[in-house]
């Protein structure tokens, strides 16, 4: 019955675009059996030359309808290929092509179209689109123009066309379609809108607010307007009404919608540097008691606060929050984070510690803080977090590895590499703990066992850059198997291209091999790329003393011994030789 239905329909609207002559009429009977109107078609058609072109129509809309775009195509073009001269047909086939996303036939069919009918509207839509599709804005735009030119009736193709103006930063342009727009459509509360927003841009205030406000005429429940003019009388400053009419306009969005969780943080920061306390803290707790069922109030906060560094409003904000929920560890987290932009380092640490053990945070937390307590030099309360740390979360190899690296700091090498071990234990193919042990060992001397680890990370994940330079860069460092070395280097370097330390171990092993032209080249690239790095400048400063120029080599030299935090003293004693 559907397919009889469907066959009925499409057969009307085939006859509407035949030119053939013919009598008909639609009448809608009440079927006693499925209790529900069809429609019959009474027509008397004329002799049709090749009548199977449109039962050829008739299959393609079925199967478009069934989700067979490509057995439409194959029925389009068979009509098509019946008819040639039908316009009709071609646009139907360049619009299955384009469903298909097979844009370059799409294209092709609509520009034969275009040539026998440069004004056919169907097809110059079309053919905007697939412009716009390659991002070929510039035809695009004509196509779109031509259409409103022909029919400045076409209602979304202002929308369309002003978009793309927008986009290109072409206010003017943007401003001349919106303005035909609302001239043919005074209630577009779109075109209205859009004036506002360019005129805001362009610093008009009163116009701005004009069509903002005409946008809320025409729909009054519309959130976007109302920001806008919120922005529009925040610019503004503190003229007289002002902050007035920005918490009426919160208010009328909250109105419309209770948990717009952006308007009511912005309400409660308002309340709040206004001095009314209490209606900011209402607010707050408020969205903290929300936040028990939805985390959206958390994220607008980073996305909105933490991630736009707008941390003085982050912490009022979560502070005002914590009340409701005081042992939340999340908002505790991110009182953290927010404390921490602040550079007080203190109250950070104060929420990261009330983050709880067992929660998706925990280890976030405490990694944080051990970053904190490193800026300020407190490295052994660092240790003393992580050891206890890990009595609660005995299996966590980020603690793990981070205390390694901690216990290396303090060159307390034995603990580092015991700690790595235990962590292996647990997990043998962890590859940072494989990776961090191959360090430890080449901090002690040990340069044979670092080797092996990073033997082992290789063979792990044969991909792995850090690994490859490391490895090569050892083997350079050794003097040994510098072809290998230069093997692992440039396929680390062929996965990062662009990675200043694994140029410089390039230009380290050509070093080694006496090719100081080639040495030359990639040394100066990584110093350009790392320009900070002592190990980098004392490796030009060295090949610049073996190609005897000795004045640019003590430059690097020199450069070398002010960044250095470790060995300063017996640098200086290779500089004070090389000088003699």
């Amino acid at each position: 019955m559907k397919y009889n239905l469907i066959k009925s329909l499409i057969l009307v609207l085939i006859l509407s675009f035949s030119g053939c002559i013919y009598n008909k009429s639609i009448v809608l009977k009440k079927d006693k059996a499925l209790k529900e109107d069809k429609p019959v078609v009474y027509a008397h058609v004329c002799a049709w030359k090749d009548s199977s072109r449109y039962y050829d129509f008739i299959e393609a809309h079925i199967s478009m309808n069934n989700g067979d775009i490509d057995k439409a195509i194959f029925f389009i073009k068979k009509a098509v290929g019946k008819d040639p001269l039908s316009l009709y047909l071609q646009r139907e086939l360049a619009i299955l092509y384009a469903i298909q996303r097979d844009m370059y036939n799409a294209l092709s069919v609509v520009e034969k179209i275009l040539e026998k009918d440069p004004d056919d509207l169907e097809a110059l839509k079309i053919y905007a689109r697939i412009k716009q599709h390659f991002k070929d804005i510039d035809k695009a735009k004509k196509a779109y123009l031509k259409v409103l030119e022909i029919d400045p009736g076409q209602e979304n193709i202002y929308t369309i066309l002003g978009g793309l103006y927008m986009e290109e930063k072409d206010f003017a342009g943007a401003f001349k379609i919106y303005e035909k727009f609302v001239h043919n459509f005074p209630d577009s509360y779109i075109g209205h809108f859009f004036l506002g927003k360019i005129h805001a841009l362009q610093g008009n205030f009163k116009e701005a607010e004009k069509e903002f406000l005409l946008t809320l005429d025409i729909e009054p429940k519309l959130e976007e307007p109302r920001f806008e003019l919120i922005k529009l009388y925040k610019k503004r400053g503190t003229k007289k009404g002002t902050e007035k009419k920005i918490i009426g306009l919160y208010n009328e969005i909250l109105k419309n919608d209770k948990d717009n969780f952006p308007a009511s943080l912005e309400l409660g920061l308002l309340y709040y540097k206004k001095g009314e306390k209490e209606k900011s803290e209402k607010i707050f707790k408020e969205l903290g008691e929300k936040n028990t069922y939805n985390e959206g109030v958390s994220r607008i906060v980073v996305t909105h606060y933490i991630d736009k560094k707008k941390f003085d409003d982050a912490v009022i904000i979560i502070t005002g929050m914590l009340k409701t929920l005081p042992d939340s560890s999340f908002l505790h987290y991110l009182a953290g984070i927010a404390y921490d932009g602040e550079k007080n380092n203190a109250k950070a640490v104060e929420h990261l510690k009330k983050v709880q053990p067992g929660t998706k945070l925990y280890t976030n937390a405490i990694i944080h803080i051990c970053f904190l307590y490193n800026k300020d030099n407190r490295v052994k309360e660092a240790i003393a977090l992580l050891k206890e740390a890990l009595k609660n979360d005995p299996d966590n190899n980020e603690f793990m590895i981070r205390l390694g690296i901690l216990y290396s700091e303090t060159e307390e090498y034995e603990k580092a590499v015991a700690i790595i071990k235990k962590g292996l234990e647990i997990d043998p193919d962890n590859l940072d703990m494989h990776f961090r042990l191959g360090i430890f060992y080449d901090e002690m001397g040990q340069k044979e066992a670092s080797v092996t680890q990073m033997e082992k990370v290789l063979s792990l994940d044969p991909e792995n850059s850090g690994a490859l330079n490391y490895l090569g860069y050892t083997y350079a460092d050794m003097g040994k198997k510098l072809d290998r070395a230069e093997e692992l280097i440039k396929k680390a370097l062929e996965i990062k291209p662009d990675d200043g330390y694994i140029i410089d171990s390039l230009g380290w092993v050509y070093f080694k091999k006496g090719l100081y032209v080639e040495s030359l080249n990639f040394l100066q690239r990584a110093v350009e790329l790392v320009p900070d790095d002592p190990i980098i400048l004392e490796h030009l400063g060295d090949l610049y003393m073996k190609i005897n120029d000795k004045e640019t080599a003590m430059e690097f030299y020199r450069r070398s011994l002010k960044k250095r935090k470790k060995d300063k003293d017996e640098f200086q004693k290779k500089i004070d030789g090389l000088k003699e």
